[in-house]
């Protein structure tokens, strides 16, 4: 069996070769003995998250590796049948720096309400902390107001507790789906931010633990925002100590410049839109004979791997998921069968 990215001592199945007429050859696997930064891209019903399903299976089975993985439209709480737990992701206040929780609530640093925010998030390790420093600081009624309130706005979010679980807990018996189906844009990007820097700042400071990989859906919402520095340090900064990161996503122009640029692994799905295929263009090697967006297949499943590490470039059907793919769209079919 060949093994994209690596030599194979600790790997995961991804499917087969593809010849130009369809038919399938040897098996082809992902290397997960080192760490690795990549992306996986494809139109809505392309196979992307089913691509990265299968990535996560992988990961589960193997040794000294543990995945998490941020579900925002709940296509992977199958991945219990896999061994991983399936949690409802909660943040701790101090898992934001004080920079980041200006950029979450769209707050200039140099401005009273923004100043604030920055100095609370210095002091005090809970959302609630924060709120109170606020409430008691000697300021303008004016900027504690308009900071108080942005908080309070956090709040209501629901994401943030004191008693959220640590990067190195979610990584405990091999890893962990946090089912973010619950939140959207800023909340969402608070959760990427939280486990991102957290998954970092684990292989950093601790090689006992397994070696993390973050693994993102809708990574063109979550990976923004306040979420952006923290995904762009796993991309730049994450292979030294150990920490990998896919992020999977239907529009790669809008994902950070650096998933792209500093990819070593590209999984290309069906793209249609002219945007994506020239964001995706960008990383397109020398190595590659012709254009990498006429290379792309367009069935289903099947998928372009530009392989950075061994500097090869392949056509490969992924395999069917060993657990249970939710998430689909739901149609009228089975809508009016559910009925009976």
């Amino acid at each position: 069996m060949d093994v994209l990215g690596g030599d194979g001592a600790v790997c995961g199945r991804l499917g087969r070769y593809l010849a130009r007429d369809g038919s399938t050859g040897a098996q082809v696997a992902l290397d997960f003995d080192r760490p690795h930064a990549g992306v996986v891209v494809g139109k809505r019903g392309s196979g992307k998250s089913h691509t990265l399903g299968v990535l996560a299976e992988g990961l589960a089975g193997a040794p000294g590796v543990a995945p998490v993985v941020v579900d925002p439209m709940g296509a992977f709480a199958g991945l219990r049948a896999a061994g991983l737990d399936v949690v409802v992701p909660r943040v701790r206040g101090s898992a934001l720096d004080p920079r980041a929780w200006c950029v979450l609530l769209d707050l200039d640093p140099a401005s009273p309400a923004g100043t604030l925010v920055w100095r609370a998030a210095a002091a005090e390790s809970t959302l609630d902390g924060m709120r109170s420093w606020v409430a008691d600081c000697d300021a303008s009624p004016a900027a504690r107001r308009g900071a108080g309130n942005h908080l309070a706005l956090a709040a209501s979010w629901g994401c943030f507790r004191p008693d959220a679980p640590s990067a190195r807990a979610l990584l405990a018996d091999g890893g962990t789906v946090l089912d973010a189906t619950g939140y959207r844009g800023r909340a969402l990007q608070a959760v990427v931010a939280a486990v991102a820097s957290g998954l970092y700042q684990v292989a950093v400071g601790d090689r006992a633990t397994p070696l993390p990989w973050l693994l993102a859906d809708e990574a063109h919402a979550c990976a923004a925002g306040a979420a952006r520095d923290a995904v762009d340090t796993l991309y730049t900064r994450g292979r030294a100590p150990g920490a990998s990161v896919v992020l999977a996503t239907q529009r790669p122009n809008a994902l950070p410049e650096t998933a792209v640029s500093q990819s070593d692994l590209v999984v290309a799905h069906r793209l249609t839109s002219e945007r994506d295929v020239s964001a995706l263009a960008a990383v397109q090697p020398t190595y590659l004979a012709g254009s990498l967006a006429d290379r792309i297949p367009r069935g289903t499943g099947d998928a372009l791997v530009v392989d950075d590490a061994t500097e090869s470039v392949c056509t490969v059907r992924v395999r069917e998921r060993e657990t249970e793919h939710g998430g689909d769209s739901s149609t009228a079919t089975s809508a009016a069968s559910s009925r009976g």
